[in-house]
């Protein structure tokens, strides 16, 4: 395992080096899971070599470019790219058949909740992708649902500081009622759908 901790330190000591522009491509190629690397942004928010809101921007350009990359291989390879390959990128089988579940049953409006969801957050622009969902609508209701995602894990990096590599047990008590929100604004999107459905049958 140590050979990990040496891999994944140099990484950051590339993002580091690159300063804002680490932050996107880190976020963006999403090597070093996302949490790891905005939080890691905070940290050097700490350190005085970025700025808070400049961490927050650039954090959330990348993730949303990270959506775009996925989304770009939906649509253009399909599920059998990541049946073959998604296990690098840590998204199985199981994951695409629930976010196409999901992206189904529920929308375009799942593109925004389910990015409070772990591993839903990536794989739930899979099937947007494969569906052709507008792209406008698909990067700004990634874009919102970012930026509040890019906030708490800056400012936990940042407030942390030298011990930014405790975020999991730090986020936990964040993350939790994130997804909860986001099972609220599910349900609510949800009711919505059913009740404009009636009402257009009636």
């Amino acid at each position: 395992m140590d050979w990990i901790h040496k891999v994944l330190d140099s990484l950051l000591l590339w993002v580091e080096s690159l300063g804002y522009y680490g932050i996107v491509i880190g976020l963006a190629i999403e090597v070093i899971p996302s949490e790891i690397v905005l939080a890691f942004g905070g940290y050097l928010v700490f350190q005085g070599k970025v700025t808070f809101l400049g961490a927050v921007i650039f954090g959330t350009i990348g993730a949303v470019i990270q959506q775009w990359i996925l989304y770009a291989i939906g649509r253009f390879a399909g599920r059998p790219f990541f049946e073959k390959y998604g296990k690098y990128i840590k998204i199985k089988p199981k994951h695409l058949d629930i976010s196409e579940r999901w992206f189904k049953q529920y929308g375009a409006g799942i593109v925004f909740t389910a990015r409070f969801v772990p591993v839903m957050r990536q794989a739930i622009s899979i099937p947007a992708g494969i569906a052709k969902m507008n792209f406008g609508l698909f990067t700004l209701l990634t874009l919102l649902a970012s930026i509040p995602w890019s906030i708490l894990f800056v400012y936990l990096g940042y407030t942390l500081g030298d011990q930014w590599e405790n975020i999991d047990e730090k986020a936990a008590p964040y993350v939790q009622p994130a997804i909860l929100i986001a099972i609220g604004l599910l349900i609510v999107y949800v009711l919505f759908k059913v009740l404009r459905k009636r009402g257009k049958s009636i």
